[in-house]
Order: C-alpha cells, then structure tokens, then sequence
C-alpha cells in the first residue's frame, strides 16, 4: 500500500487526524521536499512527532529512481509526504500511475493546499484563476519566458494567476525576486502587470498579505519562506473590499 499524505501548509499542527494516523501506522515513511517545504517546522522535529524515521527525497528520488519506494509499498505500508495537497504536483500523479501498474494499491489523504488557501487570504475568486505558472531562478545561459507568457494571456481573458515561486536546496524565491524577474523579462516591452498580491507563510498565524504595484510590493520585508505571488484581473468590487480590508491595497 502507497499512500500520499498531504502535510498541510505551515507546521507539525496543519496535518490532518487521518494523515497523522497514517504514518503512526506506516511500515515505512518518505518526505517529498522539493515540490514544497513546511516553513513552520523541520524533518527533525517532524521524526520527533511522529516517532518514525523519515527518509527526506530529492527530486531524482521520485521521477527517477523511485523504485525504493514502490518496492517498500509492495512489502507493507508505505506514507508518502508531501507539503500542501499530494496530487497537486504532477511529479505525484506519475508515481501513483508507477504504483498501479505494478499492482500496488493508493490511498489519498488530502490536505489544505496553497490553491485555495490564497483564495481566503487574497479574497481572490477561486473560479476567476486561469492557468498557474512558475518562476525558475534563471540561470547564466537560461532565462525563460514562459511564466510572462501564462501572466499576460490570463489578463487577457481576465483571469488571475497564481505564480509559484522556485524552491531549491539552500534558498527560496521570495516576492521581491519574482518581481524583479517579470520585470526583466517585460524590459522592452509594452508590457506591463499593474497590480501583485505578495503572500509569505500561508498557514501561519500571522501570514503577510499585500497588495500593490511592483515597486510597492518590492519595498517591503515579506519575512521568511515561503512566498508565493498573485497577479490578479480585473476586480470585482467584493474582491477589492477584500484586498483593502486584508491587504492594504490602495486603489490609484
């Protein structure tokens, strides 16, 4: 038995009843710590929690070289952990594809995701996201354009966006860098993103929450990971009581 469990958004506490069962039960127990990370606690402390060992997995562990744990699933009862909801990532569907044709039986125990916490915390209409994106930290000799490209088609058809920001090994994108990488690719161009919601730390209990332009956003300490950024359509009077209620946002 494979199953994925979702570890919710923050710390130890955002798990849920059934999830945290799970792995009391689990023979074995994995952490997927690439597609997201829990900024509210660590490995360690989960081991602790728990009372299991966690064997922590890279990307190459899941796409790649994921036979150590279809093998283990094959044996006995395998938890697969993952930050936010597990199915949310593709990289996640693929091995439960992997797990059933080798006739290994899934499980899915949800939990809360980013995609609808930024509903509650924006005040942005969750019918009204288009299509999300990502934005890579460029490297000397790639620089893609491709997240632009999501942004500004969805403006068009008015709808928001969500943009995940890069998680690697030792640093986290954060708000400021995200827009600065737009705003690089949008140099030379007529184009233009008039308003951004910042989010740091959803899930916590005191996340941050602004909105405005670019060179506002820029100007102010979102803290600790993670960020994750929202560039928003036009808005519906009830979304911009919200925005100015909840996150400053100062209509010019």
């Amino acid at each position: 038995m494979l199953i994925f469990a979702g570890l919710g958004l923050y710390d130890l506490d955002d798990i849920s009843i059934k999830g945290f069962n799970a792995i009391k039960e689990a023979d074995l127990v994995f952490l997927e710590a690439y597609t997201s990370i829990l900024s509210g606690t660590t490995p360690g402390e989960m081991r602790e929690r728990y009372g299991k060992e966690i064997i922590v997995l890279k990307r190459q562990d899941v796409e790649q070289e994921p036979e150590p744990i279809l093998d283990a699933a094959e044996k006995g009862n395998v938890v697969f952990l993952t930050g936010g909801d597990p199915m949310v990532s593709t990289t996640h569907a693929d091995l439960r594809i992997r797990a059933k044709e080798r006739g290994i039986q899934t499980r899915i125990i949800h939990g809360s995701s980013i995609v609808s916490a930024v509903c509650g915390l924006t005040g942005l209409q969750n019918y009204r996201f288009g299509k999300s994106c990502s934005i890579p930290y460029p490297s000397h000799n790639w620089f893609p354009k491709t997240p632009l490209d999501t942004i500004l088609s969805n403006l068009k058809q008015n709808l928001h966006t969500l943009v995940y920001l890069d998680i690697q090994e030792n640093r986290f994108m954060s708000v400021r860098e995200g827009i600065e990488i737009l705003e690089r690719l949008m140099d030379g161009s007529s184009e233009s993103i008039p308003l951004y919601v910042g989010v740091a730390r959803a899930g916590s209990d005191i996340p941050v929450v602004v909105a405005g332009t670019g060179e506002r956003l820029k100007s102010i300490d979102f803290g600790p990971p993670l960020h994750i950024i929202v560039v928003p359509a036009r808005l519906h009077e009830i979304e911009e009581e919200y925005l100015k209620d909840f996150a400053g946002y100062v209509n010019q």
